[in-house]
């Protein structure tokens, strides 16, 4: 897909002590059987890079599904791992 054909999608992440924020879907992997979503903050008001946000996706059916915090430490950081060697993979292509 080139990039004129990508489209900006934007979600409300809603956190557990009910603030929000919003985020645009960087990208969305899969990776030991489950899907995560690269989501990368949209504060305004802020001049400095934010970091990205690692969440799994959860399908409820065909058209609905949400975001959720992986709890647990290990996969959190086997996803970053998976994540941080398909930046450098990148990063040798454009080279």
């Amino acid at each position: 897909m080139s990039e004129e054909q990508q489209e900006q999608q934007f979600v409300e992440v809603l956190w557990e002590d009910g603030s929000k924020i919003n985020c645009e879907i960087y990208d969305v992997i899969d990776y030991e059987n489950k899907t995560y979503a690269l989501l990368i903050p949209q504060d305004e008001d802020s001049e400095e890079e934010e970091e990205m946000i690692v969440m799994e996706y959860v399908e409820e059916d065909e058209d609905n599904g949400f975001f959720k915090t992986i709890e647990d430490e290990d996969e959190f950081n086997r996803v970053c791992e998976y994540v941080q060697s398909l930046e450098e993979e990148f990063d040798d292509e454009e080279e």
